[in-house]
């Protein structure tokens, strides 16, 4: 069963209501943190296809870990480049951009500790940022499917995992690796920020902390 909702997962991201939520998503990000015409804009795990949806002539820096790319550069307004996001410091200077976008990534850079050093890079790259991440009161887990995952006692969760491990070791991989940040802890890593609630069916899905572009 896993293996075919790791297969639907992958398709909605970029098909039917997933691709209009991410979208209308976007139009939030658009609309509060208000990035200005030309903004340099760096995205932390993102993909192109994503800032293809609309148009617009920012100047996006995609970062993602080493192996991610066929290629690496420039490619007309994208640029991919390969780093580990809680440490970008050898590559970017402190304000090299406008704004940090992030989509569901912070959940995935590892222990507190990395959220907490995922947390500083984006404040030190740019003034404004978008960091989303998903609810944990969201029923439906996002990144297994299972009904309330993370209210399973964590001998429960173990058990899900090395079922899965065997057809999607990779998939699993990355499920272990996933740690669900608490609206709390998020404004404890962000505590500048300001918030957006993301709800379907008046059920809490994500929430994004974000601070709106100022120019000096």
């Amino acid at each position: 069963m896993h293996v075919a909702y790791a297969k639907a997962s992958e398709w909605a991201k970029h098909n039917s209501f997933g691709k209009a939520w991410r979208l209308e998503r976007m139009k939030q990000f658009l609309a509060l943190v208000k990035p200005p015409s030309q903004a340099k804009i760096i995205d932390l795990g993102g993909h192109i296809p994503m800032w293809q949806w609309f148009d617009h002539d920012f100047e996006v820096t995609l970062v993602n870990l080493p192996g991610s790319y066929k290629s690496t550069g420039k490619f007309g307004k994208y640029t991919l480049v390969e780093g580990d996001a809680t440490n970008l410091s050898d590559s970017f200077a402190d304000k090299s951009f406008d704004i940090v976008f992030s989509n569901s990534v912070i959940e995935h850079v590892g222990d507190e500790s990395k959220q907490a050093d995922f947390a500083s890079e984006v404040k030190r790259l740019a003034k404004g940022y978008w960091i989303q991440t998903p609810s944990n009161y969201w029923p439906i887990e996002p990144h297994t499917g299972v009904i309330g995952y993370w209210l399973l006692p964590e001998f429960v969760r173990q058990n899900l995992q090395n079922s899965w491990e065997k057809k999607l070791p990779v998939w699993t991989e990355m499920v272990r690796g996933t740690r669900v940040l608490s609206q709390h802890r998020m404004r404890q890593l962000f505590p500048d920020s300001k918030f957006y609630v993301e709800r379907k069916f008046l059920l809490e899905k994500s929430y994004a902390a974000y601070k709106p572009f100022e120019v000096d």
